[in-house]
């Protein structure tokens, strides 16, 4: 077994184009083509992760955090970063992170905090953008229905709950053949007109590689004619956050109690009390203050998430309870569940669940 076997999973679950922009994930150190030893699943990738893997006899650490966020210019040990890099790259450990891809998954960060919490009917609160491709392209008639039927089995025209969706147009192509070309119909240097089926598919970005393979392997023109265009279409399975419902209101402060206890953290921060039963609750993993107003309009009774400042705990506007569980205390069942997905497919060496808290953040 070797890491690309594991990080192909791991993709499955989480595609790396699921990113946004900003962020760093995938194999962030190592080699694809090295021979899994062992796997140690952290939250964040510190020199005593590193050395807990050394210890483990694991040579790949997935971790939620990319350790390398913004460009490394130079490897001398200076700061935190530097020294897990070079420490990983001396013992031969190699680094995956998921983060926001993970953050963006129907069954990643916020489906987990939805599940510990016991919400019910969860749907996700921001449908990303960008992930619906569009593809149309121009068949002999007689052959649209078996190209058809191979870019279906790619991934092609399969989105929410409906599977081999396509529109199709019957029209007439021209083309004409230089001396140097090979046509598969018609004759070069003499113009011809072919009866031809337009079809278009949607699908999601990451099935691109693989429609396009069977396109280009099964299209019987010598130049395959297509277009390819990134919708603003949402998707409403993808994207950051989710909400849900309790199976019984609870009065503020009891959800207050509840939360705390249930995501195992010495703190809640939160917005004035306004005397509202809590059924409806949104929750993001992480940093999500950006995500209040999202939240509001998706009739949230309660958000849950982490990092809120002083002002905008102000956004409430006696409409919503806020409650800031703290970052780690928001992710910290993630490595949980890499843990359960990874154990599911392999079982020929360790998965491990890191012991450390890699928590920077202490009360008193």
């Amino acid at each position: 077994m070797i890491i690309k076997d594991i990080t192909n999973y791991l993709e499955e679950l989480a595609p790396l184009n699921y990113a946004e922009n900003f962020d760093n994930v995938g194999l962030l150190v190592g080699n694809y083509n090295t021979t899994v030893s062992g796997v140690l699943v952290t939250l964040d990738t510190l020199e005593e992760t590193v050395e807990e893997a050394i210890a483990k006899n694991c040579n790949l650490i997935v971790s939620f955090h990319p350790i390398i966020f913004g460009g490394l210019k130079k490897l001398n040990g200076n700061s935190y970063v530097e020294r897990v890099v070079l420490k990983a790259i001396k013992n031969d450990i190699a680094i995956y992170a998921t983060h926001t891809a993970l953050d963006n998954s129907k069954n990643g960060v916020s489906a987990k905090m939805c599940e510990v919490l016991g919400l019910e009917n969860p749907k996700i609160l921001i449908p990303k953008k960008g992930i619906i491709k569009k593809l149309t392209t121009y068949v002999p008639a007689k052959n649209a229905e078996k190209l058809r039927n191979l870019l279906f089995s790619a991934g092609a025209g399969s989105l929410g709950n409906y599977d081999n969706c396509s529109f199709n147009t019957l029209g007439a192509s021209t083309f004409k053949g230089n001396e140097n070309s090979n046509p598969t119909i018609g004759e070069r240097g003499i113009d011809h007109t072919e009866k031809e089926t337009q079809i278009s598919v949607v699908f999601e970005s990451k099935y691109e590689a693989a429609i396009l393979k069977v396109l280009k392997g099964n299209h019987e023109y010598e130049e395959v004619a297509y277009e390819l265009l990134t919708t603003e279409n949402v998707y409403q399975n993808i994207g950051m956050g989710m909400i849900g419902e309790l199976p019984e209101e609870m009065d503020e402060k009891a959800f207050l109690l509840y939360l705390k206890e249930t995501m195992q953290t010495d703190c809640v921060r939160h917005s004035n009390l306004i005397n509202k039963k809590i059924k409806k609750v949104a929750v993001l993993g992480g940093s999500g203050s950006f995500a209040i107003s999202n939240a509001k309009r998706a009739g949230a009774d309660a958000y849950v998430s982490a990092d809120f400042k002083y002002h905008e705990f102000f956004k409430a506007e006696n409409s919503i309870l806020l409650a800031d569980i703290g970052h780690y205390e928001s992710e910290q069942f993630t490595k949980n569940l890499l843990v359960d997905y990874l154990t599911k497919k392999f079982s020929n060496f360790a998965v491990i669940l890191s012991e450390k808290s890699t928590n920077p953040i202490y009360y008193i």
